[in-house]
This record gives C-alpha cells, sequence and structure tokens, in this order.
C-alpha cells in the first residue's frame, strides 16, 4: 500500500487504471500473494477504495507458474505474458496459459514480442512478420518496450499498416523459425536470471553479485 501511495503522488492522480503484481516468476510467488495478509489483501483493499480499476499480474519466466497463479481462482482483470513466435516453440505461453487466460475472458497484454530483440539477431524473420505473428493471437494489446524515437515511429507504422497474419502464414513461419527457437536461448527471460529483478532475488534468497 506505501507503493501505491508512492504512484499516486508521483502521477499526481487520485487513481490507477491497471495495478500488476510484476514479475510473479519464483515457485514461492503465489503462495505467498495469496497467503493471509499477502498481497491480494492489498489489491483487494485499493480497488475497494477506488485506489485501483483492475488488478493484474505480469510474469516472464514459467508457464506454470501463471497456471498456479490462474488456479486460486481470482477473478483477474489482466495478464501480462511473452508472446512471439518463438515462445510457440520452447515452454509456450502461447500454449499453455493463452488459451485459460482466452476461455476466462482475462485480457491478454503481450509482451517480449522481439524477444528483447534477440529473436531478429537470428534472421529466421523480420520485425513485420512478429509484428504480425503476435497481432493474429487473441490478445488485448501489445506492451512494447521503447527506447528511442525511431523505435516508437517504426511501432506506430506496423500499427497503422500491418494486418495480423492468416493461420497459414502463421503456420509457415513456426516451421521456419522452429530450429533456432528449440533450445529457448533466443528467449532468455524464461531460461536464466539476467532479467529477474533485484528485488526478487534478494527476496528468495538468490546472490545479486555479479559471477567472474
Amino acid at each position: 500500500m506505501e507503493h501505491l501511495e508512492a504512484s499516486l503522488r508521483r502521477l499526481q492522480t487520485d487513481h490507477i487504471d491497471l495495478w500488476q503484481f510484476h514479475e510473479v516468476i519464483y515457485d514461492q510467488d503465489p503462495d505467498m500473494i495469496f497467503a493471509p495478509g499477502g498481497g491480494i489483501e492489498a489489491a483487494d483493499l485499493a480497488r475497494k477504495q477506488g485506489k485501483v480499476r483492475y488488478i493484474g499480474f505480469t510474469s516472464h519466466k514459467h508457464p506454470w507458474i501463471q497456471l498456479k497463479m490462474l488456479a486460486y481462482g481470482y477473478p483477474w482483470d489482466a495478464v501480462q505474458i511473452p508472446l512471439n513466435v518463438f515462445d510457440a516453440h520452447f515452454d509456450s505461453f502461447q500454449r499453455k496459459v493463452l488459451p485459460v487466460l482466452t476461455k476466462r475472458g482475462i485480457a491478454v497484454l503481450a509482451m517480449k514480442t522481439r524477444g528483447g530483440g534477440r529473436i531478429l539477431k537470428t534472421k529466421t524473420c523480420t520485425v513485420e512478420e512478429l509484428w504480425r505473428y503476435v497481432t493474429a493471437l487473441p490478445i488485448t494489446t501489445v506492451i512494447s518496450g521503447m527506447n528511442s524515437i525511431d523505435l516508437l515511429r517504426d511501432n506506430l507504422r506496423m500499427a497503422r499498416e500491418l494486418k495480423p497474419m492468416t493461420p497459414q502464414e502463421m503456420d509457415e513461419l513456426r516451421k521456419r523459425t522452429a530450429k533456432a527457437a528449440a533450445s529457448g536461448k533466443h528467449e532468455p527471460y524464461k531460461t536464466t536470471w539476467a532479467y529477474d529483478s533485484r528485488h526478487g532475488k534478494e527476496l528468495h534468497g538468490i546472490s545479486t553479485k555479479k559471477r567472474s
């Protein structure tokens, strides 16, 4: 609740549209959130007070942890997951989590749509194909990290000009990328701790010291 109040002050507003439990990636996280006195109580209180309109969570590492969160039966408004064509081949959120979210009517926020920029380096697909693939999935919106005006303009161009892929085009792209995507090495947010926050590591007793 202290974090929420600090955010409201910085944003100079009296409420936040969407408040998410960020980086639910460790086995204990769902149990901690739903334990007596856990974070879910704060989320419910904030919504009751009118300081939050919608509640969700994000996760980028293991689909089964998201399924564990969903198994509690909480009426989530949104869930943010990594979705891209490489994801379809390795520990897939598209195959394991997306159908559950769709069935329950939970808004799907697609992140890592370019795999943190690593997918393009494999030269197995273009940025336009990545955009068209993910927008063909049953998602609510694309969340794109943008660190330059050029990237912003590129995203605006694709949103205006490109159409989602057909099922046949999606199949063809999956076949073309299957070999490069099979090991998961181009999705390091799934396979390493490099993308895990310092706060999360410290909370779970994982060393944050750089290895030589």
